[in-house]
């Protein structure tokens, strides 16, 4: 039967906290997939903001909603909460969403790595995908901990296996191995026997 893949586990985590009607963030909006899932979980009365530096994901999460039945607006009428697709990196969180939300969001679900079969200009090299990089996923990570309620929970997945990838990795462990255990409860689900493949974190303030 196996385990659950790191990122239904994460899906997991954020069902059990993320009450219908809530306010949630997804940091890497990506293709769109964990956005919809957070849209159906919070539901009609929930808020979705969706973060990504790449107009082509958000293009991406818009055309996944619209399929869903939503359009990225409201959600009336869709069983979708309501979406806002933001072009901004997800380290401008806390300034992009309203003070009234600080300290109130449930669930923030991380995606790290680059967007597969994207077409940006490389973040390391200019020639190869967008990746997240080190310093602006720790920012973003840190806003996250201040907009979070507590007993709301941050989800990181995270790919060392790519150009860049081991370098945020390593940046990410270190980081969250230095949270302090009164704020911050710390979870991690990995496959130890398959080296350089994803892993999860999960953050629960306390």
């Amino acid at each position: 039967m196996g385990f659950l893949s790191v990122l239904t586990m994460a899906q997991r985590l954020v069902a059990e906290r993320a009450a219908p009607g809530a306010t949630v963030v997804d940091a890497t909006a990506g293709g769109g997939v964990d956005t919809l899932f957070l849209a159906r979980t919070v539901g009609p009365g929930g808020r979705v903001y969706a973060f990504d530096v790449q107009e082509e994901a958000l293009a991406r999460t818009q055309k996944r909603l619209l399929e869903a039945g939503g359009a990225g607006g409201d959600g009336a009428g869709t069983g979708l909460a309501e979406v806002l697709l933001l072009h901004a990196g997800h380290e401008e969180m806390a300034d992009r969403l309203p003070a009234e939300a600080h300290g109130r969001v449930s669930a923030i679900m991380f995606n790290l790595g680059y967007l597969p079969g994207g077409s940006g200009t490389g973040a390391l090299d200019g020639d190869g995908p967008v990746i997240t990089m080190p310093g602006t996923t720790l920012a973003a990570l840190a806003a996250a901990l201040r907009l979070l309620a507590p007993g709301g929970i941050a989800t990181v997945v995270v790919y060392p296996g790519h150009q860049g990838g081991q370098d945020e990795a390593s940046a990410v462990d270190d980081w969250i191995s230095a949270l302090p255990d009164e704020t911050v409860q710390a979870l991690l689900y990995r496959f130890p026997k398959r080296p350089g493949s994803p892993y999860l974190y999960a953050l629960e303030k306390k």
